[in-house]
């Protein structure tokens, strides 16, 4: 169900694991794809799902007026002196490519402020959505000032069906991957939180479709040590599925290497590292 609402803010202070940005900016709140999906997001334990009164999934608010907020915003930055040094992370608490922004056109608005407004510091786009290649022509005039970072947990299409299988197959988001660099934007894969792959066969793949890759864990990611990832009740499902070795703490290894030797370590990060983009 999507709810049309007027929000009273949308540049939010981040912090945290993201503590190098400055920004956090939500069009949308809920989330579709978690509909017996993603059962590590961490928003499902939240304040904004607690309350929410609907199962995380069920439920999305779309904030109409979010580009004429953007605009205000980034005009008072510029009247501050604080405009060129805006680092902004778009989505932290929801997929800024809903199924109904096919419809609203929100986060295409917001971009389209963006490429309107000017020499800002950054902005990350945050995806799992072949939706944002509709979005190519306004990513690409963007240049340096961003990041699409696009979601892709796994290269076997099996476990993306068995643990998150509302999201798009692999195979559709590794197209995008390689539709967008082609396009002119830069790209990073989140493998964000690893799940069971392949680690050479993933890293073959990543590579030539890629600007650089980040590799993220339940452990590590969590923002917890794991705490949170064991709250949602993710090592019981790796271990129903027949993963439980997948739950070690050093499970990612083989596949930080793979990327490392095929990618270069400097376009590889681990974890909260690899989201400090420069």
């Amino acid at each position: 169900m999507i709810e049309e609402v007027q929000a009273k803010s949308i540049l939010n202070p981040t912090g945290g694991f993201l503590a190098t940005y400055t920004h956090s900016l939500n069009a949308y709140q809920g989330c579709a794809f978690g509909k017996n999906s993603c059962p590590y997001c961490y928003v499902r334990a939240m304040p904004v799902q607690r309350f929410s009164g609907k199962p995380w999934g069920d439920w999305v608010k779309a904030k109409m007026n979010a580009p004429e907020l953007l605009r205000q915003d980034l005009e008072k930055a510029k009247r501050k002196g604080e405009f060129g040094s805006l680092r902004i992370f778009m989505s932290t608490a929801t997929d800024p490519y809903q199924g109904a922004e096919s419809r609203l056109k929100l986060t295409r608005g917001l971009l389209e402020v963006f490429a309107d407004s000017g020499e800002f510091g950054l902005l990350v786009v945050q995806t799992r959505s072949p939706l944002v290649e509709r979005d190519a022509d306004l990513l690409a005039q963007l240049g340096n000032r961003l990041w699409l970072s696009l979601t892709i947990e796994t290269n076997r299409d099996e476990v993306r069906r068995q643990i998150t299988p509302a999201s798009p197959s692999i195979e559709r988001r590794l197209l995008t991957s390689e539709r967008m660099k082609l396009a002119g934007v830069r790209v990073q894969v989140a493998i964000s939180p690893m799940l069971p792959c392949d680690a050479k066969e993933f890293a073959e793949l990543v590579a030539p479709r890629a600007s650089r890759a980040v590799v993220d864990t339940l452990i590590h990611g969590d923002g917890a040590g794991g705490r949170r990832s064991t709250e949602l009740g993710m090592p019981e499902l790796l271990r129903s599925l027949g993963y439980a070795n997948w739950l070690n703490a050093d499970a990612h290894v083989p596949l930080l290497e793979a990327l490392r030797e095929r990618m270069g370590a400097q376009r590889v990060g681990f974890s909260q590292q690899g989201f400090n983009l420069l």
